[in-house]
């Protein structure tokens, strides 16, 4: 995987908003099929981050790159179309819809009839097109074990399983690249093993490559390839989980501990 070019770079990218620097001159890359994630402090700059992937956020400095493409300037629907997806933190269901509606929308940049063939429904092949995305949804759904809650209303569906929704309309897309925001936040331990397993089959079995929000350290830990840590907006630390887990910057981030570098750097000056 080391003489694959990446997938995704980041180059020296800064965020700033007035006066508060949510990210400050964070590079890193991803290879194609990683499972990368992203860890660190509440407020560490790590949701603005993914925002700047997905077009959410445009850098203040720095640039973004997929597939060797700059695609700093282009707007959240251009990068789906490239083929990256995601899932946000706070849940984007559309809840008055069913599920296998909110999934189809993860489709809608796919379609290719449009308003001017799209009323002759039966004869301009807008109806065979719409049975191709939604046999395509059934697959998602059959995969991620929802088909029993299909055609509930996704607004009263329980938290997790609306995480699982959400992660369904962001796979609906066929990405090559998805990012998921938190996906286990709020979830019980037996919710939390059960999507585990799916961004894993997703990883692995899908070709997805994986970058990942999440504050679960145990999962983090079990199931990422590399993992790259962000405080106050700066990248502290970048490597094998436990490299990283082993790192000074890291402990004090996240424990308070002592850094060992900082107290060496003062008992010099």
């Amino acid at each position: 995987m080391t003489s694959q070019s990446p997938i995704l770079q980041i180059s020296d990218v800064s965020l700033v908003f007035g006066g508060v620097r949510a990210l400050s001159d964070v590079s890193f890359s991803v290879l194609p099929g990683e499972l990368f994630s992203i860890i660190g402090p509440n407020g560490a700059g790590k949701t603005s981050m993914l925002n700047c992937v997905s077009g959410r956020y445009t850098p203040t400095t720095g640039s973004v790159s997929f597939k060797g493409q700059d695609v700093t300037g282009l707007k959240p629907n251009d990068r789906a179309e490239l083929g990256i997806g995601r899932t946000f933190q706070n849940l984007a269901l559309f809840g008055h819809m069913n599920v296998l509606d909110n999934i189809m929308v993860g489709r809608h940049h796919l379609l290719k009839n449009n308003f001017l063939n799209g009323p002759l429904y039966w004869f301009g092949g807008a109806q065979k097109e719409e049975l191709e995305h939604r046999r395509f949804c059934e697959d998602v759904i059959d995969f991620l074990e929802i088909s029993h809650i299909r055609k509930a209303t996704a607004g009263t569906l329980s938290y997790g399983l609306r995480k699982r929704v959400e992660l369904a309309r962001a796979v609906a897309l066929r990405p090559d690249l998805i990012l998921l925001d938190e996906p286990m936040a709020g979830m019980n331990l037996e919710e939390k093993e059960d999507m585990a397993r799916f961004i894993i089959d997703l990883n692995e079995e899908w070709g997805m490559t994986v970058v990942m929000i999440e504050h679960d350290m145990g999962v983090v830990m079990d199931i990422s390839n590399r993992v790259m840590v962000l405080d106050f907006g700066r990248k502290i630390a970048e490597g094998l989980p436990d490299e990283v887990m082993a790192n000074s910057h890291v402990k004090k981030a996240y424990l308070g501990e002592e850094d060992d570098e900082t107290d060496e750097d003062e008992q010099v000056a």
